[in-house]
């Protein structure tokens, strides 16, 4: 049996969390000894399979091109995997949105047991998953026949995507579900590297009080170390900084390798969301925050004065 993973895109490049979910399908691939493949969905997606066919490890690119799938629909999308799931042993996806999306749907159609966020493979039916915020880990076996799962991206370090030489095979989408609909997308444009594969983060929480006091205080450091915005849950409650800059159980999980919490207490949810970073440096006038648990570094004291002597001295 093969094994697929079903591949995130723009329909001109594959996202950077396809890459994880093809690292976790490797280690699957050297303990059965199969191999991978990928499948691109959408409409007017070669530059995407072409992408796709050069990601280290792959064996072949299944490209489904209709119209039908060009806004990736999850009924569309789930369709046409069902068609060929057969052939697989199992089926990864990026525990995106996008691929939290689709996943649950194929694995209903199969009834069989998705297996969520996995961030370790034991073996090829073994897998570990963080539970409880990610204070203990789960090891969960499946004896299904076909393996669903979502891959925190965190967990795999990303396989090359510019060394391999797959070869690319068009295959037949499903009819268009009829279910739902698309109506709009609004995308945010950054200036600054994506959160969740940035290399550095500078992130915020409530101590910095305002918005004012956010984007004065944290935009001179991430614009020195060319790092990406994030905020905690509260911060972002409280309109300092858009939800899409959140981190943490219920925003985003995020494993730069540095990340940089000021004014951020270290709530579990948040922690849940940041604490698999390199090396985590927290600022903070509470000496007693949890955030100090994790940190490799703390500097207790006035953020206000603390982080612009930072700022000038980098």
């Amino acid at each position: 049996m093969t094994i697929l993973v079903i591949a995130e895109h723009d329909a001109e490049s594959i996202k950077a969390a396809t890459l994880n979910t093809v690292a976790a399908a490797a280690v699957v691939a050297t303990l059965t000894h199969t191999e991978i493949h990928v499948m691109v969905a959408g409409h007017n997606v070669s530059n995407a399979a072409n992408a796709a066919a050069k990601i280290a490890g792959v064996a072949k690119v299944l490209v489904a091109d209709a119209a039908q799938l060009a806004d990736g629909l999850a009924e569309n999308v789930e369709a046409t995997v069902l068609n060929i799931a057969k052939g697989y042993s199992h089926i990864l996806v990026p525990a995106t949105a996008y691929g939290k999306n689709i996943a649950p749907r194929i694995a209903a159609k199969l009834d069989v047991a998705q297996i969520s966020d996995i961030t370790a493979v034991d073996s090829a039916d073994t897998f570990e998953r963080p539970i409880y915020a990610g204070n203990a880990i789960a090891t969960v076996q499946s004896s299904d026949s076909i393996k669903v799962l979502t891959v925190r991206a965190t967990g795999f370090d990303a396989v090359a995507a510019e060394c391999g030489s797959a070869s690319i095979e068009k295959i037949e989408a499903a009819a268009d579900a009829g279910v739902s609909q698309f109506v709009s997308r609004e995308v945010t444009k950054l200036n600054r590297p994506e959160l969740t594969s940035a290399k550095i983060i500078v992130s915020g929480g409530r101590g910095l009080g305002s918005a004012e006091n956010y984007a004065k205080v944290l935009e001179p450091l991430a614009d020195k170390l060319q790092a990406a915005l994030g905020a905690s849950r509260a911060a972002v409650d409280a309109g300092f900084a858009p939800n899409d800059y959140q981190v943490g159980q219920t925003g985003k999980i995020v494993a730069p390798q540095l990340y940089i919490a000021i004014g951020i207490s270290g709530a579990i949810q948040h922690l849940a969301g940041m604490k698999g970073s390199k090396v985590i440096v927290a600022i903070n006038k509470d000496e007693e925050a949890p955030i100090f648990g994790v940190a490799d570094y703390g500097l207790v004291g006035d953020l206000f004065t603390l982080v612009p002597e930072l700022t000038a001295a980098i």
